[in-house]
């Protein structure tokens, strides 16, 4: 699955201070996050799962979080907007397509605002797997959004509250924090000690501002979150590819089969089988013959 070879890349950027005693260059970091975000979104555009019209969807939301994020860069603590929708759109349309919305929200603010810096791939990564979790949690929603999907997806908000603040801290600690005696960054001084001090960082300088985030991003979530689930549901299913009546000849296999259109249990030939007995359903006796009835087929 692409989107785990992707998560590990963004795993390795974010441990690399700790087992390699310091931070890759921003030119290095940068070019991580756009080519794992550029090859996700190819494979999905490839495999037909983002399409034309989902793809103007998620530029759409880009959009939206970008104007939002210009309007107000931060809110109170560490909250900010553009989350509320990376959640519920990651829960509506799945991890990949979760974890593309929040990178491009992320990318395209940034560009509006700007915010382009070496701190982007950080924020990038960070916000593509709120939304790729999103929509791991979203996995088994309803159809009709209820009280578990709020309470499945204010819980999802709180987690990535905090993870989100631990990962961008990961690029301040190795930048703004190097070599300060008490928790700072120290090149060399092995794993354990470095995930210790950074520990003892992030508790000291960022945990308070990130519950601004996370309270703020379930309250949104509890407040907003069915409108705008049921929307972006309905939505989903307008997206989605349907064929109705019966088709001819011309018909596609999957998609007729998938608006309903019934087979024919005859033969391959597309013959049906005659009856051997004297049912009342069988032809008469010196009646015309059955006509052969078409079947579609279903192909690959």
């Amino acid at each position: 699955m692409m989107l785990v070879a992707v998560s590990i890349l963004g795993v390795a950027l974010f441990l690399w201070p700790f087992v390699l005693s310091g931070a890759p260059t921003p030119v290095v970091a940068l070019s991580l996050a756009l080519g794992t975000l550029a090859a996700l979104a190819a494979v999905e555009l490839a495999t037909r799962r983002l399409d034309a019209r989902r793809f103007a969807l998620l530029v759409a939301i880009a959009g939206i979080d970008a104007a939002l994020r210009l309007v107000l860069v931060t809110g109170v603590g560490g909250f900010s907007p553009i989350f509320f929708l990376i959640l519920t759109a990651g829960y509506v349309y799945g991890p990949s397509f979760g974890f593309i919305c929040g990178a491009t929200s992320l990318l395209a603010s940034a560009v509006a605002t700007g915010g382009i810096g070496p701190w982007l791939p950080y924020e990038m990564f960070g916000c593509g797997w709120t939304g790729a979790v999103a929509g791991i949690a979203g996995l088994n929603r309803r159809s009709t959004p209820g009280v578990r999907d709020i309470a499945a997806l204010a819980v999802v908000a709180v987690i990535a509250g905090y993870a989100y603040g631990a990962l961008l801290d990961v690029w301040d600690w190795t930048t703004f924090y190097r070599g300060s005696p008490s928790f700072g960054f120290l090149p060399g001084a092995g794993t354990a000690a470095l995930l210790q001090r950074f520990g003892r960082f992030y508790l000291a300088t960022s945990a308070v501002w990130d519950t601004f985030r996370a309270a703020g991003d379930a309250l949104a979530v509890i407040v907003l979150g069915v409108p705008v689930l049921a929307g972006l549901t309905r939505v989903r299913s307008r997206l989605s590819f349907s064929v109705d009546g019966a088709g001819g000849a011309g018909s596609d296999g999957p998609a007729a089969s998938d608006a309903g259109i019934a087979t024919s249990p005859g033969h391959a030939g597309g013959t049906p089988r005659r009856s051997t007995g004297g049912s009342s359903a069988g032809p008469r006796a010196g009646g015309p013959a059955p006509q052969p009835v078409p079947t579609i087929s279903k192909t690959g």
